[in-house]
């Protein structure tokens, strides 16, 4: 019996490991749709870091949670900033922002004041997300962390 309990801790150790990596330090997650093309592809798998989600930055591509989905985008807007989009150029606190990434125009919307604890996300095709244009602003709580390396496909990888 002793010798069986011997040979099993490993694979329990190993099992605890990885278990507490996927659940507070990484996990992979898979892109689903076209919201942030050409950037990102349906079916990358990229690298979700969840320790970074507490040093979140403009330009960062996040993970979101809505609902039961986990949703990729751009993150636009930080708590208490002003965002909106006028002809296409989306301005926060009324400068514009380098908007290189976008896949298309922007469609014009209205301006958002985010409270303390709120986020503004926009995927990089313009005319194909479902993003904080349609839901509004997120909450630190929804958003999973960041993401900035695709590990699959293979001809795909690369970090940014």
């Amino acid at each position: 019996m002793k010798k069986i309990i011997k040979e099993i801790i490993p694979y329990i150790v190993i099992i605890l490991v990885v278990v507490l990596i996927r659940s507070f330090i990484i996990t992979p997650v898979t892109v689903d749709g076209p919201s942030m093309e050409k950037t990102l592809f349906s079916g990358d798998v990229m690298i979700l870091k969840k320790f970074a989600k507490n040093n979140l930055k403009k330009g960062e591509i996040v993970v979101i949670q809505k609902g039961s989905n986990k949703l990729i985008k751009r993150l636009f807007a930080m708590p208490g900033e002003k965002i909106k989009c006028v002809s296409g150029i989306i301005y926060v606190n009324n400068e514009e922002v380098d908007d290189s990434h976008a896949n298309g125009k922007t469609p014009d919307f209205k301006e958002y004041i985010l409270g303390d604890d709120e986020y503004f996300v926009i995927g990089d095709n313009r005319n194909n997300s479902f993003d904080s244009r349609s839901f509004g602003p997120v909450k630190k709580d929804q958003i999973l962390g960041t993401t900035d390396l695709i590990i699959f496909p293979f001809n795909h990888f690369k970090k940014f």
